[in-house]
């Protein structure tokens, strides 16, 4: 009885591990961050963003984050009724249902000079490497996109054979 609620922890734990590999934790803007030189449209060409992904929002004092309710206020930057308002520094948000989320610079003047960003969210299971309705015509990337989808398929990966161990681990230590 003892080795089977051994080999039940270790198969939860396993799983619970591969739930936590599978997301991936985008800094927007890369390594610059959330700052005004930032093309984001063409960084965030080379992203796919999906459900359980977090975002993370890193800038100084003078920017902040605004989260926009609708495509019509991201696109007049108006910034009069956000969805949510962050100014930490250090910003992350979780990506908890598929859609579109808009995001702009709180300070005046930024959005409208391109600091804002769109982010279409997929479901954890699509197969789809590129942000649905994300421009084509930005094929200049950093390459940042490429190394964070091979990178997040890796991280999977290592999820899985840490689960399989387990289970092998658990089987043999069972009998």
């Amino acid at each position: 009885m003892k080795m089977q609620a051994v080999l039940v922890i270790l198969v939860f734990s396993g799983l619970v591990s591969v739930q936590k590999t599978l997301a991936a934790q985008h800094v927007i803007g890369g390594s610059q961050g959330w700052e005004q030189s930032v093309d984001f449209d063409s960084w965030s060409s080379d992203q796919s963003f999906k459900v359980g992904d977090q975002l993370v929002f890193k800038y100084s004092g003078l920017h902040s984050v605004v989260e926009l309710g609708s495509e019509t206020a991201y696109k007049s930057c108006d910034l009069g009724t956000p969805v949510n308002s962050l100014s930490s520094g250090n910003d992350v948000l979780k990506l908890s249902k598929t859609g579109t989320r808009y995001f702009a610079c709180g300070t005046v003047g930024h959005c409208e000079q391109g600091m804002k960003i769109k982010v279409n969210v997929a479901s954890s299971d699509s197969k789809s490497s590129s942000s649905p309705g994300s421009g084509s015509d930005s094929g200049s990337g950093s390459g940042s996109g490429s190394e964070s989808s091979s990178g997040h398929g890796l991280r999977a990966s290592v999820g899985y054979i840490f689960v399989v161990g387990s289970l092998v681990i658990g089987l043999i230590w069972a009998y």
